[in-house]
């Protein structure tokens, strides 16, 4: 097996040199370090993480803690967290917290264990012993999708975070609703206790005040962000004595709940009830009718989150920053619109907030 000697010599450079092109520790003359990288391509040259890391302290690998996996929204956070991660020569240690509070500090202390350099983690709706933790050992970590507000003072930690907007689109959908003469519109939220599901019942709530519509607290269900919890929740809205003439969904699993009880019970979109979700998903367009949806940017989320962490390694001492990214609105069938060519347009402009 090829040595850093070996490329050393076939390069014509001192090993020292090798070193700083792999490591990307110093400066190196471009001509140099092709030469290098050449000399590396020729003699299959791989280098030796373990004793890497015990030099540098670094692992060049970055712990993902991320519930649902197999949700497509969440499957494409994790590819953008990886081809960003990849392009920065990292590697990822995927564990999934299952949304819960215990489960979700167990997976981050053995992340921690492993040696990972940082952490990007979309945490439960109750975070507290996770940011406990994070804080205690001062690991470097961005929250991703939801946001965790942390008390000011008390030398509490501050983390950066990254996630889509949440309000301002949920609005967008409800005005759409009503603006197709919708006056009892109804939502299926996500699980109590996420900042996702409470600034989306805010963005309701918006949306209906805007359009001038009484909020209603019986057209407002909790589907826990998953579709069994969507198809219960849509259930009991269409048990009412008045039920909704419309539904938003606030993510892509409650749209196939509120899908499911909507067959069961023979009613057809936008026939019978007008729907909007949160969230598209590849397979949107090919429902009958198409799915009005709002898109979040999932990829941009997962690279920016690997950004942030980056930043954060590379400066341990700057300001922890939040950064909301639009989403968009796409324009297709199911709230009632005629066929038409499918459109999408951003609902707000990127922010980051100190």
């Amino acid at each position: 097996m090829p040595t850093m000697v070996d490329v050393a010599r076939s390069a014509g450079v001192s090993v020292a040199t090798v070193s700083h092109v792999l490591n990307d520790t110093r400066p190196v003359l471009p001509g140099t370090r092709q030469a290098v990288l050449d000399a590396v391509e020729e003699l299959g040259y791989t280098p030796n993480t373990l004793a890497r890391s015990l030099v540098t302290s670094r692992t060049r690998s970055i712990g993902l803690a991320v519930s649902a996996i197999s949700n497509p929204y969440f499957t494409e956070i994790l590819q953008g967290v990886e081809a960003s991660a990849l392009e920065h020569g990292y590697s990822l240690l995927i564990a999934d917290p299952h949304d819960d509070p215990g489960h979700e500090r167990k997976v981050v202390q053995l992340l921690h264990e492993r040696r990972v350099d940082g952490m990007i983690v979309a945490p439960s709706a109750e975070p507290g012993d996770l940011v406990a933790y994070l804080g205690r050992h001062r690991v470097p970590a961005v929250f991703l999708d939801r946001v965790v507000e942390v008390p000011e003072g008390d030398g509490a930690p501050r983390f950066d975070q990254v996630c889509a907007e949440g309000a301002e689109p949920t609005a967008l959908l409800v005005g759409h609703l009503a603006g197709l003469g919708h006056r009892r519109i109804g939502l299926v939220a996500g699980r109590p206790g996420l900042s996702t599901t409470r600034e989306r019942i805010t963005g309701y709530r918006h949306g209906l005040a805007a359009a001038g519509l009484p909020f209603d607290d019986r057209l407002l269900v909790h589907g826990d962000s998953e579709a069994d919890g969507g198809e219960r929740a849509t259930a009991a809205l269409l048990s009412r004595a008045v039920p909704p003439t419309a539904l938003v969904t606030a993510n892509n699993a409650m749209t196939i709940g509120a899908l499911r009880a909507l067959r069961d019970r023979g009613l057809s979109v936008p026939g019978d009830l007008a729907l909007c979700c949160f969230d598209d998903f590849a397979w949107a367009d090919l429902f009958a009718p198409r799915l009005t949806a709002v898109a979040q940017p999932s990829r941009d989320l997962g690279a920016q989150a690997v950004r942030l962490l980056l930043e954060r390694l590379a400066a341990p001492d700057r300001p922890a920053r939040t950064v909301r990214l639009p989403c968009a609105f796409v324009h297709r069938t199911s709230c009632g619109c005629p066929e038409q060519t499918e459109q999408a347009h951003v609902t707000a402009p990127e922010r980051t907030l100190p």
